[in-house]
């Protein structure tokens, strides 16, 4: 696990830096959606929650298939 997470400490931070946002902007249009706090807090937590993971696996796929892209290209030249 240790290893996992040093190894993905920058796309770590930026998950974490992109969930504090998302958090806030859900809550915020949830409240305004609702008028409900609790349910407003509610969801903020959950579909960002779920994000966070879904965006972590994006950037790791993105990462993998646009080194891949690249390599190709540079061999291509």
């Amino acid at each position: 696990m240790t290893q996992l997470v040093r190894t993905n400490l920058p796309t770590l931070k930026k998950t974490a830096s992109y969930y504090v946002v998302h958090v806030t902007v859900a809550a915020l249009v949830a409240y305004a959606v609702t008028g409900n706090f609790l349910l407003a807090i509610t969801l903020s937590l959950l579909e960002p929650t779920v994000q966070a993971f879904a965006f972590f696996f994006h950037e790791k796929a993105w990462q993998r298939w646009g080194g891949e892209q690249a390599a190709l290209a540079t061999a291509r030249a």
